[in-house]
């Protein structure tokens, strides 16, 4: 799975200048896209708009554009914009009542992936690209398997790195994120209006 991500990554490269991809999979089907949507907008519905060429920075948005990917019975939400984190507290509202995974990154490294269940984040990994030293938060137990992917990978090999974070978090969900919809015209997207970082 590492090898399809490093495909996703050679093929869009603007990928590895920032993102931010969280997936929630909720426990119970009372918890549904619309309920993560207004969750993750700070209470208010975002907007969905169709964009020409969503990739490319849209002048009229009045906050993140999100790209919504589906797996079975959980949901991804990637934002390429500059690799901006999502605050704890909305990434902790987000895993009430579910089971939360997310990674960023930026261009100037900033690279973290965690994990957030029932309101809390249990455990975070940062600077696993770039750092020498990455530094990890919470129950070790959550993201060995994690650790046990970028001990594959060779120190300087920043793509594998990122890539083992996507694998990972689809391993563990369900959800991927497909080419096909990055290369999309007249793609949905999800505006965040409400977002404040």
């Amino acid at each position: 799975m590492i090898d399809d991500y490093r495909s996703l990554l050679a093929r869009h490269q603007w990928l590895e200048n920032g993102l931010c991809w969280i997936v929630v999979q909720p426990l119970s089907e009372e918890i549904n896209l619309d309920d993560l949507l207004w969750r993750l907008n700070n209470g208010r519905d975002p907007e969905q708009r169709t964009l020409a060429n969503p990739i490319e920075p849209d002048a009229d948005s009045d906050g993140p554009v999100i790209f919504v990917f589906e797996g079975e019975g959980a949901w991804g939400f990637l934002n390429f914009d500059h690799g901006i984190t999502t605050p704890d507290p909305f990434l902790a509202e987000l895993s009430k009542g579910s089971r939360l995974w997310m990674t960023t990154w930026h261009f100037k490294g900033g690279d973290t992936l965690l994990y957030a269940a029932g309101g809390q984040i249990r455990a975070r990994h940062i600077d696993y690209v770039f750092g020498g030293r990455p530094v990890e938060n919470g129950d070790p137990s959550v993201l060995a398997d994690f650790r046990a992917m970028l001990t594959t990978l060779d120190q300087e090999d920043f793509r594998g790195k990122r890539s083992a974070a996507f694998a990972f978090i689809e391993a563990a969900s369900t959800v991927g994120i497909e080419s096909e919809c990055l290369e999309a015209e007249e793609a949905s997207v999800v505006v965040l209006d409400n977002f404040t970082a």
